[in-house]
Formats: structure tokens, C-alpha cells, sequence
């Protein structure tokens, strides 16, 4: 496969992601950070599992738990704890800090170089997502800033290792295992969650189903297929892709105005992922002979 089309099929996964705003709004208002994590991890985690029938032996059963704390059970308690306290476009500005965290995380456990170039395609997309989703309405809450921020660093984490910890496992196989242990470790929590569960409807059911088998299963397949062929950098500065995602299906579903300020973000972030990538590719290797191996001959 081409870089264009891993690049292009890799960023479906943050264009999904972006939906998870409006469904969890929409379907699941009624619904605690903890339980929406719990039922959008364990039961998609389980149900890949007995597809691919294969489970984790030796070491990398913890890492697998440690996978799964940092791209679910961590990232996914402390993302819709900020997504309740939060305006939305708040909460997405927390997100675009990820691609920060990255790159300096993969200078220091993959030893990938820092691109400045990169910086700033990622310093100019925050810019231009804080123009396509923030308003002058949003209000900033201590805790819920704090939970988006760490939120964003548990995930850059869990991409970079990701990469670093490779099973001869496919994606989907890769996917389950990791579904699974973020699951396992958020049901010990469950039974403290404020939910009442007689609350629960088939809206919920809808919008946990869609979470679970499209917004978690599917996507993060994609994800890590996409970790392991292209550089988790360039990977998560596609993830600036998800704001922009939500802030269309808010325009087309909930009949959101965008702004001249929102048109202009929407083009800066746009951009930014496209001089990311332009900074990050593979440069090609020269055949010309040099004039050491010239004289040699």
C-alpha cells in the first residue's frame, strides 16, 4: 500500500471519532463517564475476542494491561468526564494538546527525531481547532480541563507504545487484546458509578452500541493497523481531524451555525495535518554514488 492511502484510510478513525461528541450528548446524557466506559470497551473487547480466539501469553499480558489502561480505561473515564464538565469545544482543544505529547514521548521511547516543522503544523492546528469549535460562551472547569489534559497525555502514551510494543498479531487480533484489558480494569469502578441502571433505554442501548462496535472496535483496528505502517506522530496529528469531524456533524444533525472564525479554524487544521505529514515523510533514498565509493571503485 501506498503512504497516501494509509494516511488517508488511517485518519477514518479520528473522522469516526469525532461523532462521539454528538452521541454521547444525544444518546447518553443520562449516563456516567465510568459506565459509558465500561459498556463501550468490555463487551466489544470480548465480542473481537471470540472472532480472532487467541489471547495473550507471557509478558505481553502486561502489556496488554498496560495498553489498555492508557488508550481505554484511562483515556476513555477521564475523555467523557471532561466531555460532561466541558463544552464540547473545549474538551476537543484538550485533544488537540495529544499530537505535543507524541512527539516528545517518541523522541524519548522510539527514538524518532523532532521534526520543528511538525511543531508547528501541530502548534497551528491547536490554533485552528480552538477557532472551529470554541465560542465566547465556553466556560473553563478546573477538574474538567485537568481530566481533558491528562486524558490527551494517557493516549499520546498509549500510541507511542503501541508502536514500541509490536505483537506478531493482527490489528484486529492487536485490537481485542487491548478492548478487553481496559474493560476488565474498569469493572472493579462500575459498581461506584452514580448511573441508575433502571434509567437505561433503547437510546442508550443504540448509542453504547455504536460507541462500542464502530467508535472502539472498528476504528481502533484501523488506529493500529495505522500505528505500526506509518510513525505515531503522524498518525496522531491526523487525530486533529476530530474536532473538525464533530463540528460538522453538528452543523448537519444538530443545526450548529459555522462561523467565518469556525470556516477559517476548519482550513487551519486542514493544513496543519497536511504540512504534518509533508514534515514527516519518508525521504527517498539516493542512488547516486558517492566519491567515496567512486574512488573505491
Amino acid at each position: 500500500m501506498s503512504r497516501p492511502f494509509d494516511l488517508a484510510f488511517t485518519a477514518l478513525a479520528p473522522l469516526v471519532w469525532g461523532s462521539s461528541y454528538i452521541v454521547t450528548t444525544q444518546f447518553l446524557p443520562n449516563l456516567d463517564p465510568l459506565t459509558v466506559s465500561v459498556l463501550r470497551a468490555l463487551p466489544a473487547g470480548l465480542l473481537l475476542l471470540c472472532l480472532v480466539r487467541q489471547v495473550p501469553h507471557g509478558h505481553w499480558v502486561w502489556k496488554m494491561f498496560v495498553l489498555g489502561a492508557l488508550n481505554f480505561a484511562i483515556f476513555w473515564s477521564l475523555l467523557f468526564f471532561a466531555a460532561y464538565r466541558l463544552p464540547g469545544g473545549v474538551a476537543a482543544v484538550m485533544g488537540a494538546l495529544q499530537p505535543f505529547v507524541v512527539i516528545f514521548a517518541s523522541r524519548f521511547l522510539l527514538g524518532s527525531p523532532i521534526k520543528v516543522l511538525s511543531l508547528f503544523a501541530v502548534a497551528a492546528g491547536a490554533v485552528g481547532v480552538a477557532l472551529l469549535v470554541l465560542t465566547p460562551e465556553a466556560k473553563l472547569d478546573m477538574w474538567g480541563v485537568v481530566a481533558g489534559i491528562a486524558a490527551s497525555a494517557s493516549m499520546a502514551f498509549g500510541t507511542v507504545l503501541s508502536r514500541k510494543w509490536q505483537p506478531t498479531v493482527s490489528a484486529l487480533t492487536f485490537t481485542s487484546w487491548q478492548l478487553t484489558a481496559g474493560g476488565l480494569l474498569l469493572v472493579p469502578f462500575a459498581p461506584f458509578a452514580p448511573t441508575d441502571w433502571s434509567t437505561i433505554s433503547g437510546t442508550n442501548v443504540l448509542g453504547l452500541a455504536y460507541l462500542g462496535l464502530i467508535g472502539a472496535a472498528l476504528t481502533y483496528i484501523i488506529w493500529l493497523r495505522g500505528i505500526r505502517i506509518i510513525q505515531p506522530t503522524a498518525a496522531s496529528i491526523l487525530g486533529l481531524l476530530s474536532p473538525m469531524s464533530a463540528a460538522l456533524l453538528g452543523w448537519f444533525f444538530l443545526n450548529e451555525t459555522l462561523s467565518i472564525p469556525q470556516s477559517i479554524g476548519m482550513i487551519v487544521v486542514l493544513l496543519s495535518v497536511f504540512v504534518g505529514q509533508y514534515a514527516l515523510r519518508s525521504k527517498p533514498v539516493s542512488t547516486k554514488p558517492t566519491v567515496a565509493a567512486v574512488q573505491k571503485s
